[in-house]
């Protein structure tokens, strides 16, 4: 007889997400990191508060709508050059990954930026990474409550003043920095700054190295643009194993041991807590925290560096040096994404160059095709918009040509402010006896002209009706 089988065991699918406590590093690559956290947020901190021409230099204007970056005026039907951006970003992605990785993500994607500012505030107030890791442990008491307490006040701080400046793009910041000064913000704009100061809060402070790992889809397709030439971080094993403690004096050689002393520095430092000696990884964000850890250690080891650090997966395993792994570089995969973003760099810087200091679409009255007044002149009515795309105030006539005798009724001067968008009727007519006796369509051709200028700045195609 069989025994009776025991109570069915439950196993979960779902397991808790160990936190992860990164180790401050110091060395060449923690110093660009840093660098590039001084660059980029100067950048984002400050351009708000620039003046351009009495206004905020870059103003992303929805309420008009309008859109200005320095010099440049966009209106809302010139998304094209947005769509274009966003292309070319996407190509410049495609091109530095197959060149070298995931350099955007370990020194300039604002996700790593911030989580590195917020572990800089998290040192300060709690400690490095065993004294965290002591203090998560203990009970609640006076001390926890102050390191704790001062760590989420600062995040909540700056977070609530990043929300602020962000916001500050939307609305014109000086404004709304005197409204916050006197406690007058309107409910949308508390709205917006508490909702991405909440974000920046959550995902800096909170959330962290699990946006990289789970939410940020780069990590998922990165693989499909690396390739073995590929500069990434890489540990070379065949050096480092097989791993193991030793003195300093003592001869690896002598123990069977490679360089790798098995110290585990160099996951510690990790802010997404993988262990690089184990491959490339798509947690890896390319910050090279590892490498200043792993240098520290050689140099201390009296070791060559170098046991971790930047290189090609061939060149790696294979033992190349720097100079065989470079001149990989132009293969074709490097070389599609490099013609494509140049191109479209090309393109776009073109399109912008070429792009008519005015806008003007002309479409017909379609409620009335074509009239014959009373002292029988034949008339055709338009509606014509314009739009100003300098920043500064012009001042343009329009004409038409195309049919002899053919006039404006009612000519006028029309002055444009910077970026603004107007719209007329206008009346052409056409002399009984010009009309040569047929219906139909004709085509002319209407111009804009600066007062005083010999050629007009635009011209527009359109046709006139001549009735039955």
């Amino acid at each position: 007889m069989k025994p009776s089988a025991g109570p069915a065991a439950s196993v979960s699918l779902f397991q808790k997400t160990a936190k992860v406590y990164p180790r401050s590093v110091d060395g060449l690559f923690a110093r660009w990191r840093w660098i590039l956290v001084w660059v980029t947020q100067l950048i984002f901190y400050g351009t708000p508060w620039l003046q351009w021409n009495g206004r905020q230099a870059v103003w992303f204007d929805l309420e008009t709508p309008r859109f200005y970056i320095f010099a440049l005026v966009l209106q809302p039907q010139e998304l094209i050059f947005l769509a274009a951006l966003l292309v070319i970003s996407a190509l410049a992605l495609f091109f530095f990954t197959a060149l070298a990785g995931r350099l955007w993500c370990g020194y300039a994607c604002p996700q790593s930026v911030y989580t590195q500012i917020f572990l800089w505030m998290e040192l300060r107030t709690e400690g490095d990474r065993s004294a965290r890791m002591r203090l998560d442990r203990q009970p609640w008491g006076r001390d926890k409550l102050l390191r704790k307490g001062g760590k989420h006040a600062a995040w909540i701080a700056f977070s609530a003043f990043t929300g602020f400046t962000f916001v500050g793009y939307f609305l014109p910041i000086r404004e709304l920095a005197l409204q916050a000064a006197t406690l007058a913000l309107t409910p949308w704009a508390t709205f917006w700054v508490v909702f991405y100061g909440f974000a920046t809060y959550g995902n800096a402070g909170w959330l962290r190295e699990q946006i990289c790992t789970y939410m940020c889809p780069y990590a998922r397709f990165q693989s499909t643009l690396l390739d073995g030439d590929s500069l990434v971080i890489a540990y070379d094993a065949a050096r480092g194993d097989p791993r193991g403690a030793r003195l300093k004096k003592a001869d690896p050689k002598t123990l069977g041991l490679g360089a790798c002393i098995d110290c585990s520095l160099c996951v510690q430092v990790c802010p997404t807590g993988i262990d690089i000696r184990d491959g490339l990884q798509a947690e890896c964000i390319g910050c090279a925290a590892c490498i200043d850890a792993c240098d520290d250690v050689m140099d201390k080891m009296g070791y060559p560096r170098g046991l971790i650090r930047y290189g090609t997966a061939n060149g790696v395993a294979q033992g190349w040096t720097r100079r065989q792994q470079l001149a990989r570089v132009l293969r074709p995969r490097v070389l599609i994404y490099g013609g494509l973003l140049a191109g479209s760099v090309a393109a776009f810087a073109a399109a912008l160059a070429l792009r008519p200091a005015v806008g003007m679409d002309v479409i017909r009255d379609r409620g009335v095709m074509a009239r014959v007044a009373e002292d029988g002149r034949i008339e055709n009515l338009y509606r014509v918009q314009l739009t100003n795309r300098r920043d500064s105030t012009v001042r343009y006539q329009l004409g038409v040509a195309g049919l002899d005798g053919l006039r404006v009724d009612d000519p006028q001067v029309w002055t444009l402010q910077p970026g603004e968008l107007q719209a007329h009727t206008l009346r052409l007519s056409l002399p009984p006896e010009a009309a040569g006796g047929e219906a139909g369509a004709r085509r002319i051709t209407l111009t804009l002209t600066e007062p005083g200028a010999a050629e007009p700045a635009l011209r527009e195609d359109s046709t006139f009706l001549l009735p039955r």
